[in-house]
């Protein structure tokens, strides 16, 4: 595992800062009209022990053509707050500490912009150009996304038949489609840990586990692929009422996407694990496959987002700056850490926590 380096700026016990506006990065073509949305955390440790630090992460911190960040605005009360940022992963992250006896609580306030983004596959011409480091940081392995072994036969048999890399992004979509399924049971959105979904046969999970294989299986085959993490704001205005909040509250909307990259095409979003979603939830509940809202959302998921979404990052396997306990797999959750260790970020009625979502 690398671990990152964060490159931070100290604020003030009740700071209040704008994040800059980074070059435009470049990305898939896009459709539709922006929409603003002011998303808002609060963060309690109800159990402070000593120095207890929370970490929370702000959104995408480079400007593209889905989304555009308006800037954060935060509160910790008594304590000590830090921006900081890892350029490699596009990941922002704001840092607060408190000393012990002091109430550790945080609030954020971030405003973006977001339109929905679609590929035209009829337009491929020489795409976007990217940073080879990038393209390169997207074919490598990690812990819980080998490209070796099992992931790499699986991608082999997936791709099958396949001429071009864009049959090939779109046959190994297909697989995970296919051979996927979204299981309830898993917490928060999984762990990413393919290769212990494919050595068990068990094909089951949440978005970062289903989305984790597509982008393993992309990066075997040849393909730079990478996770997206975010949150869901608002409803779907594409008739998906699984896919976005009933209401403002967003606590509990976390969700992992995905991209492929294609030299003749840029960045193309994928999201085989929401269409699983619409098989389990979409009302009534027993959809398959071969239902028609399944096979429109199907459609639209290889090439297209519905930004009701933002994205917060490209992060995986990250070290909390200034954390006592291990990485973690993904940062799209709040975390909280105090003298006892780190504290259970899919249980935001014991670490106390509430995200909410409406558009400006």
């Amino acid at each position: 595992m690398k671990r990152r380096h964060f490159l931070h700026a100290t604020g003030a016990a009740t700071a209040g800062l704008a994040l800059s506006r980074p070059a435009r990065a470049l990305a898939a073509a896009d459709t539709g009209g922006w929409r603003t949305f002011e998303v808002t955390s609060t963060v309690e440790v109800l159990k402070p022990a000593g120095v207890t630090r929370v970490w929370l992460p702000l959104p995408l911190m480079v400007e593209t053509p889905y989304q555009e960040s308006l800037g954060n605005t935060f509160d910790a009360g008594g304590g000590q707050t830090r921006e900081e940022k890892d350029a490699a992963t596009a990941t922002a992250i704001l840092s607060a500490e408190w000393a012990a006896g002091v109430r550790p609580v945080l609030t954020l306030t971030s405003r973006v912009r977001t339109r929905d983004r679609a590929t035209d596959f009829a337009a491929r011409a020489a795409g976007p150009a990217a940073d080879p480091r990038e393209l390169a940081r997207c074919l490598e392995p990690t812990p819980f996304v080998p490209t070796d072994g099992l992931v790499r036969s699986t991608a082999d048999r997936a791709a099958r038949g396949a001429k071009t890399d864009l049959d090939k992004a779109r046959a190994i979509y297909d697989w995970v489609v296919e051979n996927t399924f979204r299981d309830p049971k898993v917490r928060g959105c999984g762990r990413g840990d393919i290769r212990s979904m494919l050595e068990s046969g068990n094909l089951g999970g949440k978005c970062a586990d289903i989305n984790a294989l597509y982008v393993g299986l992309a990066r075997a085959a040849g393909l730079p692929a990478r996770h997206v993490y975010g949150l869901r704001l608002g409803a779907s205005q594409k008739g998906f009422t699984s896919l976005g909040p009933a209401n403002g509250i967003v606590t509990k909307g976390q969700h992992c996407r995905a991209e492929v990259y294609l030299a003749d095409l840029g960045w193309v979003p994928v999201d085989p694990a929401d269409v699983r979603k619409v098989v389990l939830e979409e009302p009534p509940g027993t959809r398959t496959l071969a239902d028609e809202l399944v096979r429109q959302a199907r459609t639209q998921l290889f090439g297209s987002w519905e930004m009701n979404w933002m994205a917060y990052n490209y992060g995986h396997d990250v070290a909390l700056p200034r954390s006592q306990a291990p990485a973690i797999a993904y940062f799209m959750y709040p975390q909280g850490e105090t003298a006892n260790g780190r504290i259970d970020s899919f249980d935001p009625d014991g670490f106390k926590y509430a995200m909410t979502a409406r558009q400006a």
